[in-house]
């Protein structure tokens, strides 16, 4: 009964209340003003002051009230009739009270399904799985959130289904700190928080806490907390500690910590722990790793630290220390300048012990490797270009690397340093090379330094500079320009074959040459079908010595006499060509899965006249004993080689063949879909007729022929073709085979084939992002080159099962080769053929979803031995691989078991055992 007239009281008083509202508006109606600019007031005070009587009013105001209106919010006041106002702006003094709790910024929330405000106890509750709040930087996900704003806490905690599965959990982000929980507890004033059941990553690093406590933007602890890079919520390793503090995205200092496997706690306990947790460059030891060799003894491998110096500039510092008393030592410093130039040297040297004194075997020595690479960046200066690749090492040096047999059988080493210059808007380019080329087992060296060439494309000097119509024919007269320097010597590091110091046999043994030649050509218009091609072509060359064979017959051999001094050589040739092109096709009929067959033919023939400018240079002596001449050219042994003698008047001639097959595209689905496919992409054969000598005017054939079937098979073969009989000497006659076979081409006098081609399994498309992506030279992270990139990827394969792609069923990579020649065979007094195969196989095949064997094999069929074997076996263990390489041929013949992280901030946590065949 008391509460009967409750709602009708609430009524009646909001009634009054209205009524006394509008009473009090309506009774101050005639003192409001009204004005667009009300805003402005919150800001500016524009009273208006009243001026003198004499104060001329402003020019120029057509009305004033109306613009007084405009610019403040007081009526003005009349001054006989005419209205003066002055403007004076003054900054409001409004002073607000702000709260102690008030927060520094707003604060944005989300609910997805509702939000309940409870105003006495000054809580908001957000509902919802995916119900958000934002404060600054800080953003917070979670199933339930509820705020108290008598403390500025906010909390949150995970949301299970009825069957008691967590359906949502907590997701805070503050800055670079992501952390998903099972409840968060964080003051928005103070910016601290307390976690339970907290997940992070920190770069490569995953940390799981019973507690977290955040103490700022940067900085939290952890209790009762492990470290690991596997990503499961179980995962298969860790390392666990009972306190941990972590500075973001830098680093984790921990108490004493133990190892965990599966959950099962390792009884092996460090007093303490230090994690980096970014992937940025910084200084620090490189922990070694400890293996063993049976001919070096035990050995502490690796052992080193890195130094960043600079922006540019950061060094590696490495060193391996055997038992026996051997030892390497590697500095390694690279450099590198954004959108410039990148570079990095390694300085490796050994010293190895092989047995100890006393053994017969016993024996020491010391090598050395030099490598340097340098590339410059093609936006730095335009037109400019330089690079290096130079590799340098001791006779030895490949020899004494441990467990490699790729590097151990490398024989041939090669290094180039380049120079190019093209001049903008002319025809000049320039460019100059360095080359070195050594071979281990002949332990010889060759060096070309420098190597200069200047060209000078084709001008035409009788153009006008600015033609109006058809040029005339001698418009068309070009002219170019090639000219090349080379210096080269050689020298051995072996005293054994050469005592004298190198400096001595590089001098003694420097040669140079330079050859100069001028093309000059002209360019006809087409002749119907025929393309019509004249050219002039002169070249000189620049030789250093003159060489002349004498017979001595006190000796029985010949004498050699060098004179050095400067001489020339020259010649010249004439020539007109003609060429086309024949096209021929066969259809199939529209139902056949072979459309067409298109075959190209293009012949070419050429006139030319050389005239015999290099008679002089040539002389006969005795060679042996039985009087027999040979015709020898004083500049026998010059770069660049002698000219031929003789004159040349004749033709040259050549046919090339080309056939393409378009068939019906089974991935396109539209009709009339096809693709071509090439069956023949070079089949030729050139030669020539000289029409000025007294005998054996024809030429050698030379035969070509390439493919690339189905994109897939890759075919080239070459071979030449003598069309004359030889005699009791192996010396050609004038006389053709074709005399005593009818159908053949001549006799084949040396002739090669080789077959490669690469195959696999999987998404191409996937297998060639992959490729892309490693071929990327610059560190994501650090924006400087990849450490050692060339050394990475031939440690990548030597070691394929370190680096196994799961993602690949199968590949198989194979090369065959296959060469002779005729060799004249005095006692049977005719031609032998010596043939020469090899074939080299590397492939994989995943046999299980986590297992991957690989073959890698060279097979010599001509000496019937086997050159290289390396068998991979690899195991994928989620966060965790094994590997073991096993290579029974080759100088170490070796087998070695790794097990490592995958994580690259783990690499150097492995377990790894090597043993060697000879002692099992």
């Amino acid at each position: 009964m008391n509460n009967i007239f409750k709602g009708k009281a609430k009524y009646i008083s909001a009634s009054i209340v209205t009524v006394l509202i509008i009473a009090v508006t309506v009774g101050a109606a005639d003192k409001l003003y009204f004005t667009n600019q009300f805003y402005k007031t919150l800001t500016t005070d524009t009273i208006p002051l009243r001026a003198k009587r004499n104060a001329a009013p402003p020019k120029k105001q057509k009305n004033p009230i109306k613009d007084l209106i405009r610019r403040d919010t007081f009526p003005p006041k009349k001054v006989n009739d005419t209205t003066i106002v002055l403007q004076q702006q003054k900054v409001d003094t409004f002073n607000f009270k702000i709260s102690k709790d008030t927060l520094d910024a707003p604060v944005y929330y989300h609910a997805d399904d509702s939000m309940v405000m409870d105003v006495p106890a000054k809580k908001i509750m957000l509902y919802g799985k995916q119900s958000s709040t934002k404060y600054l930087d800080n953003e917070l996900t979670a199933p339930g959130i509820t705020f108290d704003q008598k403390n500025n806490l906010v909390t949150a905690s995970f949301k299970k289904d009825s069957a008691g599965n967590v359906i949502a959990s907590p997701t805070f982000k503050q800055d670079d700190l992501l952390t998903v929980s099972d409840s968060i507890a964080f003051n928005m004033k103070t910016g601290k928080g307390l976690t339970k059941g907290t997940y992070t990553q920190q770069g490569e690093m995953y940390v799981y806490a019973n507690r977290i406590k955040k103490i700022d933007a940067t900085s939290f602890f952890a209790y009762k907390a492990r470290i690991t890079t596997c990503n499961l919520d179980t995962p298969h390793f860790a390392f666990v500690s009972k306190k941990i503090k972590f500075i973001n995205k830098k680093f984790a200092v921990t108490g004493p910590v133990h190892p965990e496997f599966e959950g099962i706690p390792i009884p092996i306990i460090l007093p303490f722990g230090i994690y980096p947790m970014f992937q940025g460059r910084h200084s620090g030891l490189i922990a070694p790793a400890f293996t063993s060799n049976d001919q070096y003894g035990l050995a502490l491998e690796g052992l080193g630290y890195y130094k960043v110096i600079n922006d540019n500039w950061d060094i590696t510092a490495r060193g391996t220390f055997y038992s026996f008393g051997g030892y390497t030592l590697q500095v390694a410093p690279r450099y590198y300048k954004r959108y410039h130039y990148q570079g990095n040297f390694v300085l490796d040297f050994q010293h190895t012990k092989l047995n100890f004194k006393g053994d017969p075997d016993y024996s020491v020595a010391n090598t050395y490797r030099v490598h340097w690479t340098h590339s410059a960046d093609s936006k730095a200066r335009p037109g400019v270009t330089f690079g290096a690749n130079v590799d340098i090492t001791s006779t030895k040096f490949n020899r004494y690397v441990s467990n490699n047999p790729i590097r151990n059988f490398n024989n041939i080493l090669t290094s180039t340093i380049s120079y190019n210059k093209i001049w903008k808007d002319k025809p000049f380019n320039i460019n100059i090379l360095a080359n070195h080329q050594q071979n281990t087992n002949l332990k010889t060296i060759s060096i070309t330094l420098p190597n200069i060439g200047f060209n000078m494309n084709t001008v035409y000097p009788l153009r006008r500079k600015e033609a109006v119509g058809t040029l005339k024919w001698y418009e068309n007269i070009g002219v170019g320009l090639n000219s090349n320097a080379q210096n080269q010597s050689n020298f051995s590091d072996d005293t054994a074959i050469d005592k004298r110091p190198v400096i001595t046999q590089i001098r003694s043994n420097l040669i140079w040459g330079i050859r100069h030649s001028i093309p000059i050509s002209l360019s006809l218009p087409p002749l119907g079908a025929l393309q019509v091609s004249p050219g002039v072509s002169y070249t000189e060359t620049w030789y250093q010595k003159k060489t002349t064979y004498s017979w001595n017959n006190t000796t029985k051999k010949l004498d050699t006499a060098i004179k050095k001094g400067f001489y020339t050589a020259r010649e010249m040739s004439f020539s007109l060509g003609v060429s086309t092109r024949i096209f021929g096709m066969y259809d199939f009929g529209k139902n056949s899965k072979i459309k067409a067959i298109r075959h190209e033919i293009r012949p070419s023939i050429s006139f030319s006249y050389k005239p015999d400018m290099n008679r002089n240079s040539y002389y006969n002596t005795q060679i042996d004993t039985n009087n027999k001449y040979g015709r020898y050219s004083y500049y026998k042994d010059n770069l660049n080689g002698a000219y031929g003698e003789g004159k040349f008047g004749g033709i040259s001639f050549g046919i090339d063949n080309n056939v393409q097959m378009k068939v019906r595209d089974k991935k396109d689905t539209s009709e009339g879909a096809t693709k071509k496919v090439t069956l023949i992409d070079r089949l030729s054969i050139s030669g020539g007729y000289n029409f000025l000598k007294d005998s054996m005017q024809l030429s050698t054939f030379t035969l070509s022929a390439g493919t690339n079937l189905f994109d897939k098979i890759n075919i080239t073969a070459q071979g030449n073709l003598d069309p004359y009989e030889y005699d009791t000497t192996g010396r050609s006659i004038n006389r053709l085979v074709w005399k005593d076979k009818i159908f053949t081409l001549g006799r084949l006098t040396n002739a090669s084939i080789s077959i490669s081609s690469n195959f696999q399994g999987g998404d191409k498309t996937k297998n060639a992002q992959k490729k892309k992506a490693l071929s990327n030279a610059v560190n994501p992270y650090t924006g400087m080159p990849l450490t050692e990139e060339q050394e990475e990827a031939a440690y990548i394969s030597n070691n394929p099962a370190e680096f196994a792609d799961f993602s690949i069923p199968w590949s198989l990579n194979f090369a065959y080769s296959l060469r002779f020649n005729q060799v004249f065979n005095t006692v049977k007094k005719k031609f032998g053929t010596t043939v020469y195969s090899d074939i080299s196989l590397n492939g994989s095949i995943r046999l299980t979803e986590k297992w991957q064997i690989g073959l890698t094999s060279i097979y010599n069929f001509t000496t019937k031995q086997v050159g290289l074997v390396s068998l991979s076996v690899a195991r994928e263990m989620h966060c965790w691989q094994m590997s073991m390489n096993i290579s029974p041929v080759g100088i170490q013949k070796f087998f070695n078991i790794t097990i490592s992280p995958k994580s690259a901030l783990l690499r150097d946590i492995k377990v790894n055992r090597t043993r060697y065949f000879y002692d099992l």
